[in-house]
C-alpha cells in the first residue's frame, strides 16, 4: 500500500510498503484453504475451517463481519456492504433529504449488484452547511467497510489539508496520482471521498480522471469496482434557492426531484471559475454517475436532530430544551425564516447553554 510518511509543507513524502492481506476474518488456514492454486477443499470442510479460524480470534472480532468476509467468495480489503442496515440508519436518522437517500441507495444498489461493473461509483454531494453531506458520506463508508473511515481502503482528501498552495499544484497532481493508482493497485475496492470540492484549485482533480473512467485495468487489478465521493458546498445556494421556490409555489418536499435542481447545480458548481470542477473533463466527459442535493432544513428537522443528539449524549429528551435550542438557530429568508441558515452544524454545540 502507498502509505503517506510525512506531510512537509505541502508536498507528500510517499513510500510503497507491502500489506499483509485483503482479508483477514478467516485467519491463516481458511486462508490457505481457500487460496488460488490451493487443491480443492469439500465445502463443509472449508466451512469449517472458516468457523474454526474465527473462534480462535479474540470475542470483539467475532462479528457479522467476519462471518460476511468469511463465507463470501467477493471478499476484498474488508469490503462488506450491509445495504440494508444502511437504508435503515438513513430512513430513521438522516433528517429531511429524502432525496438524498432516494439517490445514494439507487447509486450504490446498481454498482454493487454488478459484479463487473463497467466503471467506479462516482458520486457528488451539494448542498449548504449543515445539511448532512459529511454525515451521509460516513454512514456510506460505516456500512461497506469493517472499519469505517478508520479503514486502511477509505482515503479522505481535504484541499485545505493535502493541497493548500496554488503555486504547487503540479507537485500535488503528481502525488495525487501516485497515491490514488498505488492505492488501487493495492485493493481495488477502495473508496476515495474529497472533501470542499468548492475549495480545490481548478484543473487539480482532473489527475484522477483516468480512474474514473470504463477501461484502467492495470497490473490485473479491477479499478471499475473503486468508488469516488466529491462533496462540496458549492451550489447550496442555488438548492436553497429553488427550494424556497417550490415552497411558494406550495410543492411539497417530497415532490422535488433531481430535475428540479440539475440545472442550478450545474451552473453553480461546473461553470465557478472558482469550483474545482471548473472546466474539468471529469464533467465534460460525464464521469459523475450520481448529483446528490441536500435541501435546506426547516424548524421541525433541526427539532429532530436535537432530539437525536441529546438521546446520542445520553441527556433527558425535555420538550422545553428541544424547542429552545432549535429555537436559537437563525434562519431565512428574513420574511419567512423557513430554512435553517446552519442546518444542524452548531446542534450539539448549543445544547450545553440550556442545560
Amino acid at each position: 500500500m502507498v502509505t503517506p510518511l510525512s506531510h512537509s509543507g505541502s508536498f507528500w513524502v510517499l513510500l510503497r510498503a507491502g500489506h499483509a492481506g485483503s482479508c483477514s476474518a478467516g485467519g491463516a488456514e481458511a486462508a490457505a484453504a481457500m487460496a488460488p492454486g490451493a487443491a480443492p477443499v469439500p465445502v463443509p470442510v472449508r466451512v469449517l475451517l472458516v468457523l474454526l479460524a474465527a473462534a480462535a480470534r479474540p470475542a470483539a472480532a467475532w462479528d457479522l463481519w467476519a462471518l460476511r468476509c468469511g463465507f463470501s467468495a467477493d471478499c476484498e480489503c474488508g469490503f462488506g456492504p450491509d445495504l440494508r442496515g444502511l437504508e435503515f440508519d438513513l430512513a430513521t436518522n438522516l433528517v429531511g433529504q429524502p432525496l438524498v437517500r432516494q439517490q445514494v441507495m439507487k447509486g450504490l444498489r446498481e454498482f454493487l449488484e454488478n459484479p463487473n461493473p463497467v466503471k467506479p461509483l462516482v458520486m457528488s454531494f451539494h448542498g449548504s452547511t449543515g445539511t448532512g453531506k459529511t454525515y451521509v458520506s460516513s454512514m456510506l463508508i460505516r456500512y461497506l467497510f469493517q472499519r469505517g473511515l478508520q479503514s486502511p481502503y477509505v482515503h479522505h482528501f481535504s484541499p485545505i489539508v493535502h493541497f493548500p498552495h496554488a503555486e504547487q499544484i503540479e507537485q500535488y497532481k503528481e502525488s495525487l496520482k501516485r497515491w490514488i493508482q498505488g492505492n488501487l493497485t493495492n485493493c481495488g475496492r477502495s473508496a476515495f471521498l474529497f472533501d470542499e470540492m468548492d475549495k480545490m484549485h481548478p484543473g487539480l482533480i482532473d489527475v484522477i480522471i483516468p480512474f474514473l473512467g470504463p477501461s484502467w485495468v492495470v497490473y490485473g487489478t479491477n479499478y471499475r469496482k473503486a468508488i469516488f465521493i466529491f462533496i462540496s458546498n458549492a451550489g447550496g445556494e442555488q438548492i436553497n434557492n429553488v427550494t424556497l421556490a417550490l415552497w411558494r409555489a406550495r410543492k411539497d418536499r417530497e415532490e422535488i426531484s433531481l430535475q428540479d435542481l440539475e440545472p442550478a447545480i450545474s451552473k453553480a458548481v461546473f461553470e465557478n471559475p472558482e469550483s474545482g470542477f471548473w472546466k474539468s473533463g471529469i464533467i465534460n466527459e460525464h464521469l459523475i454517475d450520481f448529483v446528490v442535493p441536500f435541501l435546506p432544513l426547516k424548524h421541525h428537522h433541526v427539532k429532530q436532530c436535537v432530539v437525536s443528539e441529546l438521546i446520542q449524549q445520553g441527556l433527558e429528551v425535555r420538550p422545553d430544551v428541544v424547542q429552545e435550542v432549535a429555537d436559537s438557530i437563525p434562519y431565512f429568508p428574513e420574511e419567512e425564516k423557513l430554512f435553517s441558515s446552519t442546518g444542524c452544524k452548531t446542534v450539539a454545540s448549543r445544547i450545553s447553554f440550556f442545560f
